[in-house]
């Protein structure tokens, strides 16, 4: 009989736990998840992309992946944390099931993207390619393929002569591009290091690749993706167990605030 108070304390105190620990978790994921979708919905905006003109091609905007992404975090988190605020198990088990649903996607996806390594690489190959082919005409497109080439150091999917591809960088294009790279191949865009030398690959792939390593950079960028992979690999396996442990840690709270409220 005297130990029914301090259980029913203890009890007090889980409860409570649970719920703060459930709130404070999914209200900051549904602030990152409104954030993306912000980010998104300015980008398409921006762009203009609702426009007669764009309607066609809006399937292929970017701009509507962070749009998905931010509006199923942001519904899933608001879910979560209504449920753990006003204790509804609707709410919960709902939030609950969705959940556990994204931990298997995510481990199926882990295992199918080390069982298919062969048919990504073709995909990211054709992605790349495509990007390169749209170069010119979408601005997403342009910003996404300069920061890969800057940042890895590469230049087009296989090498610097893939921007063949596209029809500014055709050798047989009229204008001053002909033969050219964008200037995010080149190994020094800066002159004197502070403004952006955009002429700074032109006729590049009329250089035989003795002349050309001092000017831009050679090799691939998919090379390139797969040496920073493997020399992250250990980051991003910490990266992939910490969110599968989020996952899995938000589902067991999420039954045991049920549990609770089932007593």
């Amino acid at each position: 009989m005297f130990l029914r108070p301090q259980t029913h304390t203890i009890s007090s105190l889980t409860d409570c736990l649970l719920k703060f620990v459930l709130f404070s978790s999914n209200l900051l994921f549904t602030a990152l998840g409104l954030a993306t979708l912000g980010l998104g919905l300015w980008g398409l905006f921006n762009k203009e992309s609702f426009t007669q003109e764009k309607l066609d091609s809006i399937g292929t905007d970017p701009m509507l992946l962070f749009v998905f992404l931010g509006l199923v975090l942001s519904l899933l988190c608001l879910t979560g944390c209504v449920g753990a605020v006003r204790e509804n198990c609707c709410l919960l088990r709902t939030f609950s099931v969705v959940l556990l649903f994204l931990v298997a996607a995510q481990v199926l996806a882990a295992i199918v993207a080390y069982s298919l390594q062969g048919q990504i690489t073709n995909l990211l190959r054709t992605g790349m390619l495509n990007a390169m082919v749209r170069y010119q005409d979408d601005l997403d497109l342009r910003f996404i393929t300069d920061e890969i080439q800057t940042g890895l150091q590469c230049c087009g999917a296989d090498n610097y002569r893939d921007w063949q591809i596209n029809s500014y960088f055709n050798c047989s294009a009229p204008g001053i591009q002909a033969c050219s790279v964008p200037p995010s191949c080149c190994v020094d865009p800066l002159e004197n290091g502070t403004v952006w030398n955009s002429q700074c690959g032109v006729g590049a792939q009329l250089l035989d690749e003795f002349s050309a390593q001092s000017v831009i950079f050679l090799g691939g960028c998919l090379g390139s993706i797969s040496r920073w992979i493997e020399q992250h690999s250990g980051l991003i396996g910490t990266v992939a167990i910490v969110l599968l442990g989020l996952n899995l840690l938000s589902t067991v709270w999420s039954n045991q605030e049920l549990l609770f409220n089932y007593i």
